[in-house]
Parts: structure tokens; C-alpha cells; sequence
């Protein structure tokens, strides 16, 4: 008896460790080849991310040092050239999965040169809004890691390690800053939680689990409102609050079962409240005219600098999609909401195709 336990403890660990946490598994791999199969809108998914990864075959990679993007407005030299370099991150999380579903190394070696040219390059600075934009990077490694040779594990683990560090040591945590409770601390949570579960670094753990509950207790509200919402007067930002903070329990839940999805606060908030107060603004029940009475500068300036999307104006339904289709891997009834606002009336999306091949784990 004492055998089998130790042997289901043994299989536990090793699948713990090897576990692809925060993209897809040989398993899901496979039932999402079989859903591509009978599923034209599927198919049409995967025939895209295709589409970019053949294009970035004749690509070179162009990392950049210092990724700069926060606090700068549209068309600032330092911000083009970062989004210039940010192209890349698409074209690895691309690349990967294009190699998960057809098993041709081409993808594969694409994806190891721009994840190498990243990590010799890219240095981390400890700004969650800029360092975010990695998220598509991070996942594209975890779908390809167990794939790559041990010197080329151990260099990029490096670099997203360091990532990882500079968010949980960051100078924007520091409780004086408001930016230690908005919506820079849900990406920051987000961020070393994908990373923790792609390079398996369980040294993580306490902080993510003392963070992410110090973040529902003082960044969003018992009536389902956020802090964002209320300094900025814009869903906009409550969805930037709410998206990283539904990533960081989907992957929670696939590596613990634990549920942050319904868990509450003290304080009786929670991330579903604050997905319950955003959908009817989604659906069309509700409106808003965003940024009107927005306590932040940074808002206005961009308003005068004629930036898409920070005038005042109504919310447009369709922006809140997404993050109700990752809250749908938790409670599925928001896909009528989402159907309610598509313009076809089925709104098929990466995430929700997602969503039908992993389940909650209960």
C-alpha cells in the first residue's frame, strides 16, 4: 500500500514539474486538432496563426534592451521603436503553436532563435505595463519548452526569471505608490504567475497566492466595481484590472484546482463580482461614457494628444469580449452576453476555443 502511494506521489511530482500549465498539453493538443477537424471557425484560427508563423519564418528577430511603452503617448520615438520590437511576440506565440499542431521543426527553430535573441537582449525593468506585453512570449515558450535542449531551457529561463524578480522586487510595489493597488499590480500578479508556471519555479507560490488576495481585497469592491474604474471613470480600465487578474486564477486553477474565481475578500469583493458588474455594459443593458470624470492627468493628455479611445465617449461592448470569454472558463452563461454583442452572433474566439478543450478542474 505504502508503494502505491509513494508511486502516485512520484507520478504527481513528475507531473507537476513537466505540467504545461499556462498553454496546452499533448492531450488538449490532440483534442483541438480533432475539434479543428469539425469545427470550421477552428479551423480558421488555426489556419491564421499559421498564416503568421510561415511569414515569420524570413523574419530576424528584433529584441530590444528596455522595453518602454508606459506613460508615453502615440507617436513618441521611444515608444515606436518598442512597438516596432513587440512585433515579435506574436510571431513566437505563433510559431509555437504552429509547431504543436504540425510537428515541423522549422516552427520550432524559428521560435527557439526569436526566444534566444530575447533573452540575450532584453533586460528586465520592473514595470508591469510595459513588461505585459511579453505575455504572448512567455506562453509560446511553455507551449514549446519540453520540446528545447537543456542550454537553451536554461538561458531563457534566465531571462524570464529576471522578469519575474524585477515584478515581484518593484519599485511600483511599493505600498506608498498607487500603483502597488491598481490595475499595474493585476498585471504584475499576472505576469510572475505565468512565468512561475511555465519555467516550474514553485519559489513563487506564497507570493502569488498573498498577492492575488491582497489585490481582490483592496483593488476591487464588493459591488463589483474596481479602483480603476473609480480613479478613471472608464471600463476600460476595470477591464484592465479584471483580464490579468481572471489569467492569473485560469492558471491557478489548471495547476491546484483552487478556485480564485468565486473566491471572496474580507470584504466581500471578488474577481466574478467585478465580471458580474462589467457584463451588462458588454451586453448592451447598461452604458457608460468613459474617461468623463477621470481623476488622472495622464487621461487628458492623451485625450489632447487625439489617442483612440480617450476621448470621452460611450463603452463600446465589443471591448469587454475578451475578458468575458476568460471569465467563461469559469462559468460558461457569459457566452450570451458575448453572442448578444458579436456582430455574426457566435463569437468564436481564441480564448473560448480555449475554454471548450480545458475545463475548470474542480
Amino acid at each position: 500500500m505504502k508503494k502505491t502511494v509513494m508511486s502516485f506521489c512520484l507520478m504527481f511530482f513528475c507531473w507537476s514539474l513537466n505540467a504545461q500549465i499556462v498553454s496546452l498539453d499533448a492531450a488538449e493538443i490532440k483534442a483541438l486538432k480533432k475539434l479543428a477537424l469539425k469545427n470550421d471557425t477552428v479551423k480558421k484560427i488555426l489556419d491564421d496563426f499559421n498564416a503568421v508563423a510561415e511569414g515569420a519564418l524570413n523574419d530576424t528577430p528584433n529584441p530590444i534592451g528596455d522595453i518602454k511603452s508606459e506613460g508615453l503617448l502615440a507617436g513618441n520615438p521611444l515608444k515606436v521603436t518598442t512597438l516596432n520590437s513587440l512585433k515579435d511576440v506574436p510571431k513566437i506565440y505563433a510559431l509555437a503553436v504552429a509547431y504543436r499542431l504540425t510537428d515541423q521543426n522549422k516552427y520550432l527553430k524559428k521560435a527557439k532563435d526569436f526566444l534566444l535573441e530575447w533573452a540575450h537582449v532584453n533586460k528586465a525593468n520592473g514595470n508591469p505595463i510595459n513588461e505585459t506585453k511579453l505575455e504572448d512570449a512567455i506562453v509560446g515558450y511553455d507551449f514549446i519548452r519540453k520540446k528545447l535542449d537543456g542550454k537553451t531551457k536554461d538561458l531563457i529561463d534566465v531571462w524570464l526569471k529576471a522578469v519575474a524578480d524585477a515584478e515581484v522586487n518593484s519599485k511600483y510595489a511599493d505600498p506608498k505608490r498607487g500603483t502597488s493597488k491598481n490595475n499595474w499590480n493585476s498585471h504584475r500578479i499576472k505576469i510572475v504567475t505565468l512565468i512561475a508556471y511555465t519555467i516550474h519555479d514553485k519559489s513563487y507560490n506564497d507570493f502569488i497566492t498573498s498577492e492575488l488576495q491582497a489585490q481582490i481585497a483592496e483593488n476591487l469592491n464588493p459591488d463589483g466595481s474596481s479602483m480603476d474604474f473609480r480613479d478613471r471613470d472608464a471600463l476600460h480600465y476595470h477591464i484592465y484590472d479584471v483580464e490579468p487578474l481572471l489569467q492569473t486564477a485560469i492558471a491557478i486553477n489548471r495547476a491546484t484546482a483552487k478556485n480564485y474565481y468565486s473566491y471572496e475578500s474580507k470584504y466581500g469583493s471578488s474577481i466574478k463580482k467585478s465580471v458580474d458588474f462589467l457584463a451588462p455594459f458588454v451586453s448592451g443593458e447598461k452604458t457608460h461614457i468613459e474617461f468623463l470624470n477621470s481623476k488622472t492627468p495622464f487621461d487628458k493628455a492623451r485625450a489632447a494628444n487625439n489617442e483612440k479611445g480617450y476621448q470621452p465617449a460611450s463603452f463600446k461592448p465589443s471591448t469587454g469580449i475578451y475578458a468575458l470569454s476568460l471569465a467563461s472558463y469559469f462559468d460558461t452563461g457569459f457566452l450570451k452576453a458575448i453572442n448578444k454583442t458579436s456582430k455574426t452572433g457566435t463569437e468564436l474566439n481564441w480564448q473560448l476555443v480555449l475554454n471548450m478543450i480545458r475545463r475548470p478542474v474542480e
